[in-house]
């Protein structure tokens, strides 16, 4: 199976936001989606982008897999590629579009600068524990997790 991995550019952002809806059913969260295509379009590609993402398709065009980051700032490290979400659908996995779109991000990182890629992953998910234990990745299970909602 033929791959293709490539910048997200903004007429992506419909197919995108079905794939994040599909990873929110996933995680049974879907309710928690409130974004739109339209808001992620203004987001990503504007004067000043707030994320970037590479999204992986098939040979006839299909949008099987995204992976979509932004930038934080650690006070420990500098500058840090932030993996906000990963998502492959389920008929895609286990071809190596994981580990695909996973190289783009380290080069991408490696490029800009950061020290290093981080991510959350659920407790329950265990093949995305195994995949990033399979890359190399450290797993923190010390650290617990704290928002507020301002809105």
């Amino acid at each position: 199976m033929k791959i293709n991995i490539r910048p997200m550019q903004a007429q992506d952002s419909e197919n995108v936001m079905n794939l994040v809806r599909e990873l929110a059913e996933y995680e049974k969260a879907l309710h928690a989606v409130i974004l739109t295509p339209e808001q992620m379009q203004k987001d990503g590609f504007g004067a000043n982008p707030l994320f970037g993402a590479y999204v992986a398709e098939t040979e006839n065009g299909n949008m099987v897999a995204m992976a979509l980051y932004y930038y934080r700032y650690s006070t420990w490290k500098g500058r840090v590629l932030y993996l906000e979400d990963l998502y492959i659908q389920p008929d895609f996995r286990r071809f190596g579009i994981g580990k695909m779109l996973f190289d783009k991000l380290i080069l991408h990182a490696q490029q800009h600068d950061c020290q290093r890629i981080t991510w959350q992953v659920l407790d329950w998910n265990e093949p995305a524990v195994k995949f990033y234990e399979k890359i190399g990745a450290t797993i923190d299970k010390e650290w617990w997790n704290g928002y507020l909602e301002v809105k």
